[in-house]
């Protein structure tokens, strides 16, 4: 298999294509639909695919322990930027940058492996930041926005994503923890807020973060999955039930958006 292919082209055009459905999607119908849809696991299939393929199932079993807990941290990444995100852009993507380094270095530092940790820790940052932002401090979702596309929108979208997931993908394969943190580096979360503040201002970006933490849980059921499935089916099974199971439980979100304020 072409590393080139595996590492770089394949994860840019696969990440274009996501972030540009992901915005697309939220301006014709809404940050709920965009939010939720959005989310589904992508780019970490092809991350743990790449590490799996390269350092073998067991490796990729244990790297992926760390992932319920990375991606509560990209849930305080989104937390944070939907609380600054009506102060100021920039200061909400750089204390969401700055959350998640911290973060994310504590989880490295420690060595963090343990997937029942992993999963209690990712549920109450899920909870807790989902009831402050749905309840105490009542971020509403926003409805379709009226958006007049062109070539060089569509391009801009996809080029900022693909870069940044490439860069993420490149990094992943360091070892068994830094693997896990970096298959899911906030690169599609972090180019989507930047292209909603640009275009739809902050509290079109608020509301879709705020959905966006809700659907991460789909790609928590796929990481979960794979860390059991790997080592018992190989790569192809395993990826593909993980995905068939989370792609269910991204339906069921779904299906309760309409909850959401």
């Amino acid at each position: 298999m072409d590393p080139l292919l595996f590492q770089t082209i394949l994860p840019f055009s696969l990440s274009a294509l996501i972030v540009i459905f992901i915005t697309v999607g939220a301006e014709k119908f809404g940050t709920k639909v965009g939010g939720i849809l959005g989310t589904m696991p992508s780019t970490i299939i092809i991350a743990f695919v790449f590490i799996a393929y390269n350092q073998g199932v067991n490796f990729a079993s244990k790297a992926v322990a760390v992932v319920p807990a990375e991606l509560g941290v990209n849930i305080l990444f989104l937390f944070v930027f939907a609380l600054l995100a009506t102060y100021s852009g920039i200061i909400a993507l750089l204390a969401a940058f700055g959350v998640w380094t911290v973060s994310s270095s504590i989880l490295y530092l420690v060595e963090f492996d343990n997937i029942y940790l992993s999963l209690i820790i990712y549920a109450c940052i899920l909870v807790s930041t989902f009831l402050i932002l749905e309840h105490k401090r009542k971020i509403p979702s926003q409805e379709r926005v009226p958006v007049q596309y062109t070539v060089k929108k569509i391009i801009f979208r996809g080029v900022l994503a693909g870069i940044i997931i490439s860069i993420s993908v490149l990094l992943s394969n360091i070892n068994a923890v830094l693997s896990g943190i970096f298959s899911v580096f906030p690169a599609i979360l972090s180019s989507t807020m930047i292209i909603q503040l640009r275009e739809q201002g902050p509290s079109f970006a608020a509301g879709m973060a705020k959905s966006m933490s809700v659907g991460i849980t789909s790609v928590a059921t796929y990481a979960t999955l794979i860390h059991f499935l790997y080592p018992l089916y190989g790569i192809m099974i395993g990826s593909v039930v993980a995905f068939g199971i989370s792609f269910c439980v991204t339906m069921v979100l779904f299906s309760l958006r309409n909850k959401l304020r």
